[in-house]
């Protein structure tokens, strides 16, 4: 297995009564999963690379590089004062 570092994206979402971590992983964009908690995105994450790496190995594929990214939100909380 090769020794790789990827950025992940973590994404929170809420619908309805549901909410979680939607994962995005640039380099890798055929990787989806999610979790409940940032704790289980990122162990569902750490294992969705490592089969899609797998994967592409036993495939004879390239191994793709880290795909820098800027960050994609900016979050803030502003008080309206009146």
């Amino acid at each position: 297995m090769p020794n790789a570092t990827y950025t992940v994206l973590f994404e929170f979402f809420r619908d309805g009564d549901q909410e979680g971590y939607q994962v995005h992983v640039p380099a890798l964009p055929e990787i989806v999963t999610w979790g409940m908690t940032l704790d289980e995105a990122k162990a569902n994450a750490q294992e969705a690379i490592e089969c899609a790496l797998e994967s592409m190995m036993r495939e004879g594929e390239p191994i793709p590089d880290d795909v820098n990214v800027e960050p994609v939100i900016h979050v803030e909380k502003l008080r309206a004062t009146m």
